[in-house]
C-alpha cells in the first residue's frame, strides 16, 4: 500500500498479488495449519479475532464486539468475533470502532485501544507476557503500554508496521495523568 497527497492509494500489495482495499475479501484468508499449530505451541491461551473463518475446536467462551455505531445499512460488519480456548464463558463488549475525523483509521480491521484493554483486564495476569502475530494497527501496544504488559508483536506489512510504530511512539510521548492497574 502506497500514502500519495494525504490519502492511502485504494490498490496495494501482498504475497504477490494485488488487491484493491473496496474488496476486502482477501483479509478472509485463513493462515495454514502450521500456523495454529505453531500457536498452540508457543502459547497457553489464545484469543483469535475472526475465528468463526478458522477449524478451531469448540469452546463455550467466545468474544463478540459490538461495533456501537454501525447501522445494519452499512457494509461493515456490526460485530466481531473473536475465538479463545480461555475457560469461562461469552463476553460481549461495546464501543465504537477507532478511527475519528481528527484520527483516522490506516488499518481496515483497526481495533479500539479500549477493546483491547477491556481483554488484558479481563483475561492477563499481571506478568503475563502478551504475543501478537497480526499485529495491525497496534492498538494492542498501546493497551500493553498503558496497562504495563510485555508485547512481542508481529506485522507482515512494512508499512501497517511502520504506520503502527509512529502510533506507539506518539501515545508513548503524551504521558499519563493517571495510571490503570493491571488489575481485574
Amino acid at each position: 500500500m502506497t500514502r500519495t497527497g494525504g490519502t492511502w492509494a485504494t490498490r496495494y500489495q501482498i504475497n504477490g498479488g494485488y488487491f484493491d482495499l473496496s474488496d476486502i475479501r482477501h483479509w478472509d484468508v485463513a493462515p495454514v495449519d502450521e500456523y495454529f499449530d505453531e500457536l498452540f505451541r508457543v502459547s497457553e491461551h489464545q484469543i483469535i479475532w475472526g475465528g468463526n473463518y478458522f477449524g478451531l475446536p469448540p469452546n463455550r467462551n467466545f468474544i463478540i464486539w459490538r461495533k456501537k455505531t454501525i447501522s445494519e445499512t452499512f457494509s461493515m460488519a456490526m460485530v466481531e468475533y473473536a475465538w479463545t480456548n480461555i475457560e469461562g464463558n461469552a463476553k460481549f463488549f461495546e464501543c465504537a470502532p477507532q478511527g475519528t475525523a481528527r484520527s483516522k483509521r490506516f488499518h481496515p480491521t483497526q481495533k479500539p485501544v479500549a477493546l483491547y484493554k477491556w481483554l488484558l483486564l479481563k483475561y492477563a495476569k499481571p506478568g503475563d507476557k502478551i504475543l501478537d502475530t497480526h499485529l495491525g494497527s497496534g492498538s494492542i501496544a498501546i493497551a500493553c503500554h498503558d496497562l504495563g504488559f510485555d508485547l512481542t508483536g508481529y506485522e507482515i506489512d512494512k508499512e501497517y508496521f511502520e504506520a503502527a510504530k509512529k502510533r506507539l511512539e506518539a501515545h508513548q510521548k503524551q504521558g499519563q495523568l493517571f495510571t490503570q492497574e493491571a488489575v481485574i
